[in-house]
C-alpha cells in the first residue's frame, strides 16, 4: 500500500512536470470530427464517407498540443489516412514507438499513447485491434509512416512515431515513398501555396488482401492529397502503387476519391475547386512532373548541375575518416551525457524517495491524530443521544405500567365489586344463625354422647346378665 501511494505521487509529479507524457487520444463518438485536431482539415471539416464501425478517429498529440490526425482501421490494423500540415523538414530523430491502449481496451482509463512494454500486462486484449511491434519483427516489412517524420521538426516529428501512423512497407518502398513525398511537398507544393499554414495534406493507404502474419494488411496503394486553401489556391492528388516503387502518378482530387471508398470526399467543397487558380495548378503539376522524371527541382534557372559520381566518391573517401571520428566523438559525448543524467536521476530518486518517506510518515501521523479526535467528537453526541433515549424509554415504560394498571382495574367485574361491598352486611346478619347452628351442633353432640353412653351401659348390663345366667346354676325354690 505504501509503495502504491509513493508510485502514484511520483507519477502525478511526472505528468505535471513533463507534459510530454500525454500523447494522442481516441476521439469519442459524441465529439465533432477529430475534436481539437480539426485544425488539420480545410474549414475544420474532416473527409466524409469513412463511416465503417471499425474506423477509429485519433487526435495525435505531443506536449498536450495537437500534431496531426489519423483515421485508423481496427479491421486492417493500419491507418487509412493521416492529416497534417507541413512544418519544416528536419533530420530524423531517434525512433520512439508508441501504441494507443484505448483502441483495444476503451475502459482502461488511459487517455494517451504509451510504450507497448509499459501496458502489456495491464491493457486487456492488447493488439486485438491494432498492430504491435511484434507483428513487424521478422516479417520483411518495416513500419512506414504515412505522415513522414522528415516533413516535421521537434515535437511534430516525435509525434509521428506511433504504430497508428504506420503501415507495412518494404524497406525500399518505405524509402521511396518518404523521398517522393518529401520532394513533392518541399519543392512542388509548399513553394506554390501563398499561405503555407493553409496547405493541408492527407497521406493515406488503401488496404489489400495481403496480410503480415495474418493480421496487419499490406497496402496496395499509397496516396497523397493536398489542398492549398488560400488565394490562388489549388488541389492535387498523387498515387504510388506498391508493386512499382518508382511510380508516382498525379491526378485530381476527384479522380483520387474514385479510387477510395464510395461516397468519399476528402476536402470540404473540393478545396474551393470553382475558385482554384489554373496557373498555380499548372505550375504545381510541372514541378511534380520534374520530380517524376528525376530532375532536380529548384526556384532558379541558374542552378548548378550535380557533381559527378567520381567527385562524390573521392569526397566520400576523404571525408569518411573525419566522419567516423566525428561519430566516435558524438558517441562518447552522448554516453557521457547519459551517464551524467543517470547519476543525476539516481540522486534525484534518492532525494525524492527520502522526501516522500517523510511526507508519508507525516501524513500517517496527521491522519491518526485526526482519526482519534474525530472518534472522541463523534462519541460525545452518541453518548448524549443514548442517555436521552434511555430516559425516553423509561418514561414510556412508566406510562405503560400506569396504563396496564388502569386496564386491570377497569377489567374487574362489577358484580364482584357489589358482593365485596355487601360482604360486611351479610357477615353481621349471619352471626345469630351461625351461633344457633353452633349451639344446635353442640347440643346434638352432647345428646349423642349421652345416648352413646347409655347404650354402652345397657350393653354391658345385658352382657353381664347373660353371663350370669349362663354360668351361675339356678337355685331351686325347694332349697
Amino acid at each position: 500500500r505504501e509503495w502504491t501511494m509513493k508510485t502514484s505521487i511520483v507519477f502525478l509529479l511526472c505528468v505535471s512536470v513533463f507534459p510530454s507524457f500525454s500523447q494522442g487520444r481516441v476521439v469519442g463518438e459524441d465529439e465533432a470530427g477529430f475534436a481539437e485536431c480539426n485544425v488539420f482539415f480545410p474549414g475544420q471539416v474532416p473527409p466524409e464517407g469513412f463511416t465503417e464501425p471499425f474506423h477509429v478517429k485519433i487526435c495525435q498529440q505531443y506536449n498536450r498540443e495537437p500534431r496531426f490526425a489519423t483515421l485508423y482501421s481496427t479491421k486492417d490494423k493500419i491507418p487509412l489516412y493521416s492529416a497534417f500540415k507541413y512544418t519544416k523538414s528536419a533530420q530524423n530523430e531517434e525512433e520512439n514507438w508508441l501504441v494507443e491502449p484505448q483502441i483495444d481496451d476503451p475502459k482502461n482509463g488511459l487517455h494517451e499513447m504509451v510504450h507497448e512494454a509499459d501496458v502489456a500486462a495491464t491493457v486487456a486484449n492488447l493488439g486485438a485491434n491494432q498492430a504491435l511491434t511484434a507483428d513487424y519483427v521478422g516479417s520483411g516489412y518495416e513500419r512506414g509512416l504515412l505522415n513522414p517524420s522528415l516533413l516535421n521538426e521537434e515535437d511534430f516529428q516525435v509525434a509521428t512515431y506511433t504504430l497508428t501512423n504506420a503501415v507495412p512497407l518494404s524497406p525500399s518502398l518505405s524509402k521511396s515513398w518518404h523521398r517522393h513525398v518529401g520532394m513533392v511537398v518541399e519543392h512542388a507544393l509548399v513553394p506554390h501555396c501563398s499561405k503555407k499554414d493553409h496547405l493541408y495534406l492527407l497521406a493515406g493507404a488503401i488496404p489489400s488482401s495481403v496480410q503480415v502474419k495474418g493480421k496487419v494488411s499490406v497496402p496496395e496503394t499509397l496516396w497523397l492529397a493536398a489542398c492549398c486553401d488560400a488565394p490562388e489556391g489549388w488541389s492535387l492528388g498523387l498515387v504510388k502503387k506498391v508493386n512499382d516503387e518508382n511510380s508516382l502518378e498525379d491526378l485530381t482530387v476527384g479522380q483520387l476519391e474514385k479510387q477510395l471508398l464510395a461516397g468519399v470526399h476528402l476536402f470540404k467543397g473540393n478545396c474551393g475547386e470553382a475558385n482554384q487558380s489554373q496557373k498555380k495548378t499548372e505550375a504545381v503539376l510541372q514541378a511534380v512532373s520534374q520530380i517524376q522524371s528525376g530532375e532536380q527541382v529548384g526556384t532558379s534557372d541558374n542552378q548548378e548541375p550535380k557533381d559527378s559520381s567520381l567527385v562524390r566518391k573521392v569526397a566520400g573517401i576523404i571525408a569518411t575518416p573525419f566522419i567516423k571520428l566525428l561519430e566516435l566523438l558524438i558517441y562518447v559525448f552522448v554516453e557521457l551525457v547519459k551517464f551524467v543524467f543517470y547519476f543525476l536521476w539516481l540522486v534525484v530518486k534518492r532525494v525524492v524517495g527520502t522526501v516522500l518517506d517523510g511526507v508519508y510518515s507525516l501524513w500517517n501521523g496527521v491522519v491518526s491524530y485526526l482519526k482519534a479526535i474525530s472518534m472522541v467528537l463523534i462519541s460525545i453526541p452518541y453518548d448524549m443521544g443514548r442517555v436521552i433515549i434511555n430516559i425516553f424509554l423509561g418514561f414510556l415504560q412508566l406510562v405503560q405500567d400506569v396504563a396496564f394498571l388502569t386496564y386491570r382495574i377497569l377489567c374487574i367485574p362489577m358484580g364482584f365489586v357489589l358482593h365485596l361491598a355487601a360482604f360486611p352486611y351479610h357477615s353481621i346478619c349471619a352471626i345469630p344463625s351461625v351461633l344457633k347452628d353452633v349451639a344446635s351442633g353442640i347440643w346434638g353432640t352432647f345428646s349423642l354422647v349421652i345416648d352413646a353412653t347409655a347404650a354402652l351401659l345397657h350393653g354391658f348390663y345385658y352382657l353381664a346378665g347373660h353371663i350370669v345366667k349362663r354360668f351361675v346354676p339356678k337355685v331351686s325354690s325347694d332349697d
